[in-house]
C-alpha cells in the first residue's frame, strides 16, 4: 500500500501565513515574555537617550532636535488617546483638538492669568477639566453615528476656539496667554552630549542637560517628561485594551446594533471612551502649554485635529505602536523636511496618497483587521470557485 503526501500551498493553508514571510511586529509578539521585557527596557532607555546623542541625519538641521523630540511625543500622546475613541470605539472625532486646547487653557489661565496653582495640581486638573468636557459633549451626541457624529464633533472643536478667541476677559482673547508657569526645577547632575563631526562623535563636557531643570533653553527635560508620561499611558491602554472594556469597545466598533442585542450597554461604553480620550489629549494639551510659555487660540485650529486623525489613521487605527509610528511621521517628516520648505507639503501629500493606496489599513494595522482580511479574502476565493464549479 503506497502514501503519498501533498505540499499545501498558501491558497489551501487554511489563511495561514508562511513562516518564512511573517511580518516582523508578528514575531516580536512571540518572543518570550522576558526577552521582550528587555528589548522594551532597552528601546526606554534608547528613547530617553536619543537628544543628547543628537545622531546625524535624524537630527534636523534647522531645528533644536530636543524641541522636535518633544513636538514629536506630543503628537504620540494625543494620538494614543484618539486612538481609543477612533481606533477601539469606532468614534469618528474631528475636533479632538478642542480636548487639547481646553488642557492646555487651563493651565494656562489657572496657573498665569487668573491665579497661581502650582504646576503639579494645575496637570490633573487640566486633564479633569477635559474628561468632564468629553463627557458634556458626548452625552447628548453619541446617540448619533458616522458622519454626523463627525460633524458634531468638527463643530465642537471650533466653538472651543471661537470662545477662546472671544472670551477676552477670561481666556486672554487673540492675544493669548504668556508667562504659563513650567514644572518645578530641581538641580541634579548634568549630562553631557555627544558632538558628531561627519561619523565621529566625542563628547561634548560643555553642554550638559541638567535632569529636571525647566528652562526656556533647553527642551530635552520636556521631552523626558512627555515620554515618561507616554510610557504610563501605554500601561494603562494595555489593561484597558486586554479588559472587559476593551472587548466592549471592540464589539461596539464592528457592530453596535449586535452588539446591543448581544447585552452590551454601547452608549455607556463609547461615552467611556470618550472621557478617556478626553483626559489624555487634555494632559497632552497641558504638557504643550507649560513647554510653550505662550498660547492663543490661533494654535488650536482645525487643521491640527486633521492631523491628530491623519497620525492614528496612517499609523493603523485600533493598533498602539502603529498610532505611535503614524504621530512620529505626521510629526516628524515636515521637520526633516524643512529644508525643502516649499515642497515639504507636497512631500508629505504624496506620501500619504501613497500610503492610502498601498497600505489602506496603516503602516501597523491591528493583527485582528489582518487576519478578517484574510478571511474575506478567502470566502470570496470559495464564492468564486463555487460559482465556476
Amino acid at each position: 500500500m503506497s502514501t503519498s503526501t501533498t505540499a499545501k500551498s498558501p491558497a489551501n493553508d487554511g489563511g495561514r501565513t508562511q513562516p518564512g514571510r511573517r511580518n516582523p511586529f508578528a514575531r516580536l509578539a512571540d518572543l518570550p515574555r522576558p526577552v521582550k521585557i528587555l528589548l522594551m527596557v532597552a528601546l526606554a532607555v534608547l528613547l530617553y537617550a536619543l537628544p543628547l546623542l543628537d545622531p546625524p541625519y535624524l537630527s534636523p538641521s534647522e531645528s533644536d532636535f530636543g524641541g522636535v523630540l518633544f513636538n514629536v511625543a506630543a503628537y504620540v500622546l494625543v494620538a494614543l488617546g484618539l486612538n481609543v475613541v477612533l481606533g477601539y470605539a469606532g468614534l469618528l472625532d474631528l475636533g479632538y483638538v478642542g480636548f487639547y486646547a481646553i488642557g492646555a487653557y487651563t493651565v494656562g489661565i489657572l496657573g498665569s492669568l487668573h491665579g497661581k496653582i502650582p504646576f503639579l495640581v494645575l496637570l490633573p486638573l487640566a486633564a479633569l477639566l477635559a474628561t468632564v468636557s468629553g463627557i458634556l459633549l458626548g452625552a447628548p451626541t453619541l446617540r448619533v453615528r458616522g458622519d454626523y457624529l463627525a460633524i458634531v464633533t468638527l463643530g465642537f472643536g471650533e466653538i472651543i476656539r471661537l470662545i477662546l478667541l472671544n472670551s477676552t476677559n477670561f481666556t486672554g482673547g487673540a492675544p493669548g496667554i504668556s508667562s504659563i508657569p513650567k514644572p518645578p526645577s530641581h538641580e541634579f547632575f548634568g549630562i553631557p552630549h555627544l558632538v558628531w563631526q561627519g561619523a565621529t562623535a566625542s563628547v561634548d563636557l560643555g553642554t550638559k542637560t541638567s535632569v529636571l531643570t525647566f528652562g526656556i533653553l533647553d527642551y530635552i527635560p520636556y521631552y523626558w517628561l512627555a515620554l515618561t508620561v507616554i510610557i504610563l499611558i501605554l500601561f494603562a491602554d494595555k489593561a484597558l485594551q486586554n479588559s472587559r472594556v476593551g472587548r466592549a469597545w471592540e464589539a461596539t466598533r464592528e457592530d453596535e446594533d449586535a452588539a446591543e442585542l448581544m447585552g452590551v450597554p454601547t452608549f455607556r461604553f463609547k461615552l467611556l471612551a470618550f472621557a478617556i480620550g478626553a483626559f489624555v489629549g487634555g494632559l497632552s494639551g497641558a504638557l504643550f502649554a507649560t513647554r510653550q510659555g505662550f498660547i492663543n487660540p490661533d494654535t488650536f485650529t482645525a487643521q491640527l485635529s486633521i492631523l491628530f486623525v491623519a497620525a492614528v489613521v496612517v499609523g493603523g487605527a485600533g493598533n498602539r505602536w502603529g498610532v505611535i509610528i503614524g504621530a512620529v511621521v505626521v510629526s516628524y517628516l515636515p521637520e526633516l523636511f524643512r529644508p525643502f520648505a516649499d515642497y515639504r507639503v507636497l512631500i508629505f501629500g504624496v506620501l500619504l496618497i501613497v500610503l492610502a493606496n498601498f497600505r489602506s489599513q496603516g503602516l501597523i494595522p491591528p493583527r485582528r483587521s489582518v487576519r478578517a482580511k484574510k478571511v474575506d479574502e478567502r470566502l470570496e476565493q470559495l464564492e468564486e470557485g463555487a460559482s465556476r464549479a
